[in-house]
């Protein structure tokens, strides 16, 4: 499986940005498709992933501000980024797991000014 993230930038403190990732490479629905990120010096976490049965999961600090969205097709997974703040500027990575092996995208560096 092969994930394409794009849609990083820099962004002023309050500003949106949106991040996609195309995966391809697979026969089979991934069974969640997310996003993680990891700032300089701090471990790598999961901002939000989704279910094919669109179940969500977010990480409290982004909660009210982010949202994950998934295509009908299940091989897209967006994350639009409202209210940015600076402490959300990090490496975003596009992840999917699928019967319970994981793949990464690349990343993405999202940097928000103040």
């Amino acid at each position: 499986v092969q994930l394409q993230a794009s849609g990083g930038g820099l962004v002023q403190a309050g500003g949106s940005l949106k991040l996609s990732c195309a995966a391809s490479g697979s026969r089979f629905r991934l069974d969640i498709m997310g996003w993680y990120r990891q700032a300089p010096g701090k471990q790598r976490e999961l901002v939000a992933d989704m279910t094919t049965t669109s179940r969500t999961n977010y990480a409290d600090s982004v909660k009210g501000r982010f949202t994950i969205s998934r295509d009908n097709a299940k091989t897209r997974v967006y994350l639009q980024m409202n209210s940015l703040k600076p402490e959300d500027t990090a490496v975003y990575y596009c992840a999917a797991v699928l019967r319970g092996s994981w793949f990464w995208g690349q990343g993405t560096q999202v940097t928000v000014s103040s």
